[in-house]
Order: structure tokens, then C-alpha cells, then sequence
């Protein structure tokens, strides 16, 4: 019954990783993701300032996507 239905996980991390470690579970199998919802209103808002930080973190490409978005409305 202990290991099956009830009691403690059996499966432990191998290697001495279970001394800091936490047993195998069900989120290890779950690919975690977020997702954002902005309305087009507030997107045109603060476009001009998400380019600015992107083009001055270089990402040319994130900097480049607003451009389009704003071509696109």
C-alpha cells in the first residue's frame, strides 16, 4: 500500500542530490510558461519606450518586433 497509494515518495534523485534535492513529482513533468495579455491601447502607449529599452539592451530583434506590431494594428 505504502507504495502505490499512500506513504512517502520512493523516488529520490540518485548521485547524493537527495540531501538538497526534492523527490521525483509531478511538476517535474510540466513545462511552466506565462503568458501576457496587453490590451492594443496600452501596447501603442508604451511602444515608443519598449523600443527604446530594447535598442538600448541591443536586442535589435525585440526592438524590431514593436516596429511591426505598430505596422500591423
Amino acid at each position: 500500500l505504502g507504495d502505490y497509494t499512500a506513504g512517502a515518495n520512493h523516488i529520490l534523485p540518485t548521485g547524493g542530490t537527495a540531501r538538497f534535492s526534492s523527490p521525483l513529482g509531478v511538476y517535474d513533468f510540466c513545462k511552466r510558461m506565462s503568458v501576457l495579455s496587453f490590451p492594443q491601447a496600452a501596447f501603442e502607449k508604451l511602444a515608443a519606450q519598449t523600443r527604446h529599452f530594447a535598442e538600448m539592451e541591443g536586442l535589435d530583434a525585440h526592438a524590431n518586433s514593436v516596429i511591426v506590431r505598430c505596422q500591423n494594428k
